[in-house]
């Protein structure tokens, strides 16, 4: 079809990242958990989160911005099927990083969040957990559903502006639960966290060895609650 449906096309050659269609409605895309968001004041957004049906939903995902080894501001509780999380995104509600205060920031971590922009669109879906990258920069994703099985070697996946990729597979977390726990140097291992990076890549093909030497980066901690 000519209009493929939102957020991507499955028409795209490539299955692992899709292009993503900025040519409807996604850059004025809303979330109705604004509230959620530091520094908001209840009552400026219409919060559909507070209804008696949202309240009965359980959360599928708790997101943290992290700068270098600094966690900034709380868990974003997502309930929602899609969140966009963002640092400066015309009419879009959702995780917005920019209201994120920190003292000292250093210049890197300025100029990398200035890139931000946009962000990312986190969407669950019936096959997993997909992330859109609508800034003007590539995001780095790492995650254990990414990884390759029995593999020492850390793989981090590169997405282009206006691609997507799966950057969580349900299935292939099922196989992996019962596989022995991988023991892996730059951390504890959470089989239901993903972690992205805003810019900046890291990993065995990069100078950051480490996550936590980028500058600005998110830690998507997943629900067991399929």
């Amino acid at each position: 079809p000519e209009s493929p449906p939102p957020p991507y096309s499955r028409l795209s050659p490539n299955d692992e990242q899709k292009p993503l269609d900025l040519s409807d409605s996604t850059l004025s895309y809303t979330e109705t958990e604004a509230t959620n968001s530091p520094n908001v004041t209840p009552g400026d957004f219409s919060d559909a989160s507070t209804s008696p049906d949202a309240v009965k939903r359980s959360h599928w995902c708790n997101v943290a911005y992290w700068e270098h080894r600094t966690r900034v501001g709380r868990l974003y509780t997502v309930y929602e099927q899609s969140v966009s999380i963002f640092y400066d995104l015309p009419q879009g509600n959702g995780f917005c990083l920019g209201q994120l205060n920190l003292e000292n920031r250093s210049e890197t971590v300025r100029r990398t969040r200035s890139k931000i922009g946009y962000g990312i669109l986190l969407s669950k879906e019936p096959d997993g957990v997909w992330a859109y990258n609508r800034s003007e920069h590539p995001i780095f994703v790492n995650s254990p559903t990414l990884d390759i099985p029995n593999c020492r070697t850390l793989i981090v996946r590169k997405v282009m502006p206006g691609y997507s990729i799966k950057v969580f597979d349900y299935e292939k977390s099922c196989l992996l639960q019962h596989m022995a726990d991988l023991d892996y140097a730059d951390g504890p291992y959470d089989p239901n966290s993903v972690r992205i990076s805003f810019a900046k890549g890291w990993g065995p093909c990069y100078s950051r060895q480490f996550i936590t030497s980028c500058p600005c980066w998110l830690e998507i901690l997943l629900s067991n609650n399929r």
